[in-house]
């Protein structure tokens, strides 16, 4: 097995291992590898038992993520452990779950505990810690790159497939990329950072580093949910993974723009990644970036320090002593950055988001290496601020043009330093990313983080309807083998898959139907449950002989799925579920059918 999510899951869907056996044996390898820099805080291993025999209970229903251990960065909160933000005077006792975390929770995931990070998430070198710095499983004097280092060496190790970072400056690529892994940065506001510690509030992302990049868009389906508790969320539609177009069109800084630093390992890698995309059918399109790396400079260059200021500033102030002094260095920066430089830079950011979006319009996607050069930690000893700063050549610009971005793995140099490429696109288009990245990450045939391991084949995509399809969501009695499946089929319905929808619905036992039957109903943000359903597709005359057959109180509306798509399923009217019995906890019609059985 490969550890992937997707094998962990089929093997606990399969019987062949259970989230118990799963979550002991995450422990022993914690143990056994032997890196105490890597966790800041680990769960006691007898509650995360507990909680997977829990979730062996509820079963796999509605649960992507069924059983899978999963580490967070310590800057984001997880109920009942601290959150040090790596920095042991700043601690405090997280009293509820992140937005994030909770949905992590609610797919099946497993918290296993709080990863390494540097310091208030100010670095993308992995080494301002006062808890060590994780070591890269590749090479001992290479940095593991930051800020988001615990996660990304937990997973490239196999100690756990899905982990947390942030993301503002590019500290949920950069680690991905020296560490031979997936590193997705959703659009800002894709992902509720509610209950993340604040770097840079309004660029912040919670992003996700995985083995493979199906693994990694898995968990951001089950994540990527508006939340009304944050200000900055928005509503953006996930959308599925598809066939990469062979005429896709993919963008290059030109030579002006491919800033190495004198590692000729880097450069050479960033050409295979060229090789491997017009060996796809890629068409290469050389660009002027010079307006994106100008924006990269206003990140710390501008006010933004001052946002990083305004979010732990007056603690910096008051602890001066407790705090790493290069993070200290570049956090009091910001306190002299005045009202009219903030708007002059507000000005000026405007002006290249507008050059940016003209760019944007001349192809699909932009690549760029993930990191220019790779460092040892001597390097970065003797001077730890410009190296940094070199780091986030291609990073730096990208929230603060509102763009996406999924880092992969591309090459080995000679001497075991790994290296990636990274595709931006405009937000929204984080499906798009991925379906790219995960062919690209295919034929580099390279093998998942440091296990040793081969790739798994990539898995065949979701089917679509057809031309002259209509989809349709089934949630009760129309389910395969339940009494009215074969309304379904007498039409020449075609089943297309098993899923679920968003957490935004309620699900209803209804009185006094004959076969009995459930109603589904929308309910505000927060207070409903993900409900499993099956889709099945139907010609349109087939559609329109089904839809009229539904009986009141039911009726036919759209639904949002968990990958946030649309689609035709059932609803009930409001009045009909007053008095009903809410079965939303069993996820599903199905499960609640079996259980009364």
């Amino acid at each position: 097995m490969s550890e992937t999510v997707s094998d962990i899951v089929a093997a606990h869907r399969s019987g062949a291992a259970t989230p118990e056996d799963t979550v002991r044996r995450t422990y022993e390898r914690i143990r056994a590898y032997d890196d105490p820099a890597i966790f800041i805080t680990l769960r006691d291993e007898p509650e995360a038992l507990a909680e997977a025999r829990d979730l062996m209970n509820a079963g796999p229903e509605g649960k992507p993520l069924y059983g899978v251990p999963v580490a967070i960065k310590d800057n984001i909160d997880v109920a009942g452990l601290p959150t040090t933000a790596a920095c042991p005077a700043f601690a405090y006792m997280a009293g509820a779950d992140a937005t994030a975390v909770t949905r992590l929770r609610r797919a099946g995931a497993i918290v296993i505990g709080k990863t390494n990070l540097d310091q208030f998430a100010t670095g993308l070198v992995g080494v301002r810690s006062p808890y060590g710095a994780p070591r890269n499983p590749f090479r001992a004097d290479l940095i593991s790159g930051g800020s988001s280092s615990g996660s990304a060496a937990a997973v490239a190790a196999g100690l756990v497939p899905i982990a947390l970072g942030t993301d503002t400056a590019g500290s949920g690529r950069v680690p991905a990329g020296l560490n031979n892994i997936v590193g997705l940065k959703p659009s800002v506001g894709l992902v509720s950072t509610t209950g993340v510690v604040p770097a840079c509030r309004s660029l912040d992302c919670v992003s996700i580093f995985a083995l493979t990049v199906d693994d990694a868009f898995t968990a951001l389906q089950a994540m990527a949910i508006p939340d009304a508790s944050d200000p900055y969320s928005r509503v953006i539609p996930v959308g599925t993974l598809g066939a990469a177009p062979p005429s896709m069109v993919v963008a290059v800084p030109d030579d002006n723009g491919r800033l190495f630093f004198g590692d000729t390992n880097s450069e050479q890698s960033f050409r295979t990644a060229i090789a491997l995309l017009r060996n796809m059918g890629a068409t290469i399109k050389e660009i002027d970036v010079s307006p994106l790396l100008e924006t990269a400079r206003l990140l710390y260059e501008g006010p933004w320090v001052a946002e990083r200021y305004a979010a732990v500033g007056a603690f910096i102030e008051k602890y001066p002593d407790k705090i790493h002094p290069v993070t200290r260095e570049i956090i009091a920066g910001g306190a002299k950055i005045s009202a009219a430089d903030t708007f002059r830079s507000f000005y000026r950011l405007a002006a290249l988001k507008r050059t940016a979006l003209e760019i944007f319009s001349g192809f699909d996607v932009l690549m760029v290496p993930t990191v220019p050069a790779a460092y040892t930690k001597a390097q970065l000893e003797a001077d730890p601020i410009t190296l940094n700063s070199n780091l986030g050549t291609y990073t730096n610009f990208v929230n603060l043009l509102d763009l996406c971005g999924l880092a992969v793995p591309v090459s080995f140099a000679s001497d075991g330093t790994p290296y990636g490429a990274t595709f931006l696109a405009r937000s929204g288009r984080d499906a798009a990313l991925a379906s790219l990245g995960r062919v690209l990450h295919a034929q580099t045939e390279l093998p998942l983080g440091a296990l040793g391991v081969k790739q798994p084949v990539l898995a065949p995509l979701a089917p679509v309807a057809k031309p002259g399809e209509i989809l349709i969501a089934v949630v009760g009695a129309h389910l395969s083998g339940m009494p009215l499946n074969g309304e379904l089929r007498a039409l020449n319905a075609r089943f297309v898959e098993e899923t679920q929808t968003a957490a935004d619905y309620r699900l209803y036992a209804l009185a006094n139907t004959t076969p009995p039957k459930p109603g589904m109903l929308r309910v505000a943000q927060g207070q409903g449950a993900a409900i499993a359903l099956e889709v099945w597709a139907l010609s349109a005359d087939g559609f329109g002989r089904f839809v009229a057959g539904v009986p009141s109180p039911l009726s036919i509306g759209t639904l949002r799925l968990a990958d946030g798509r649309q689609i035709h399923g059932f609803l009930v009217e409001p009045i009909a579920v007053e008095g009903a019995r809410d079965i939303s906890d069993f996820g599903g019609w199905r499960a609640f059918v079996e259980q009364r059985r």
